[in-house]
């Protein structure tokens, strides 16, 4: 079988490459990030035509999250256990939904930004990860990847110059803690051993060049839990996909998992 997850950076805006994206890598299940769009607003009809599901859950202009499959797509949940809410009236924001896709359990996940530390959204960050940490540390049994764009880079080498991000959001010890809570509830980051670095990303900035200069991050994780990571045989990321006009500023990852 065969996995991706990419943040589309506004998925109507971008249908044509995802379109193409599943064809050329054979992609039996795609999450997706930063849709922007509501459920009606959605371009399915490609997506239908060439034997996908779609399930997904969003809102015009902001976040945004889906699963995109082939292989089924079954227990839709929007939404994890106590996940926290944002925003004035405090509401769930489309930050997760899961689903079951040819026996492994895949979680598409937004991570909030966090804006800048100190700042309450920085707060519900970390707040958020810690909840989803409780929630995912009872999925370890079965098949479970958690997939998407997590808004951290884990390790120095993980960005491009770890002196350009003094007192940043992404690389702070606080949200490096959070990450790696989540790889102490049962979870492997699944692509590294195929994809080492230093220099290679998943994130360039729109501005000054970045992506030609190679100024990037890693902040986008496939981890899997051990039924789902020892049967992981390849992974990828397809920074090609970052090219040209109309690209998203994220690349996508490829897992490949022999279930």
């Amino acid at each position: 079988m065969r996995i991706a997850t990419w943040n589309v950076n506004s998925l109507r805006a971008r249908i044509d490459r995802v379109e193409a994206f599943l064809e050329r890598h054979d992609v039996d299940v795609l999450a997706v990030q930063e849709t922007k769009a509501r459920d009606d607003q959605l371009p399915l009809m490609g997506l239908q035509s060439r034997g996908y599901d779609v399930a997904a859950a969003g809102y015009s202009q902001w976040n945004g999250v889906a699963i995109i499959s082939r292989v089924g797509l079954d227990d839709v949940e929007v939404g994890f256990a106590d996940m926290p809410t944002w925003g004035e009236p405090a509401a769930a924001e489309a930050r997760a939904i899961g689903a079951t896709c040819g026996g492994v359990r895949v979680w598409s996940l937004y991570v909030p930004n966090g804006r800048k530390v100190g700042d309450p959204h920085y707060a519900y960050k970390l707040d958020w990860l810690a909840r989803l940490r409780d929630a995912a540390q009872g999925w370890t049994a079965t098949p479970t990847a958690l997939v998407g764009d997590w808004n951290i880079a884990p390790h120095d080498d993980d960005v491009y110059d770890i002196a350009a991000y003094a007192d940043s959001t992404h690389v702070t010890p606080p949200e490096r803690a959070a990450f790696t809570a989540v790889l102490d509830a049962g979870y492997t980051d699944v692509t590294r051993p195929f994809t080492p670095g230093p220099g290679v990303f998943t994130y360039w900035d729109y501005y000054r060049q970045r992506f030609e200069r190679n100024r990037g991050m890693r902040i986008d994780f496939v981890l899997g839990s051990a039924p789902f990571a020892e049967q992981v045989t390849g992974a990828f990321i397809d920074r090609d996909e970052r090219a040209g006009t109309g690209a998203s500023d994220h690349a996508p990852i490829v897992v490949d998992v022999d279930l």
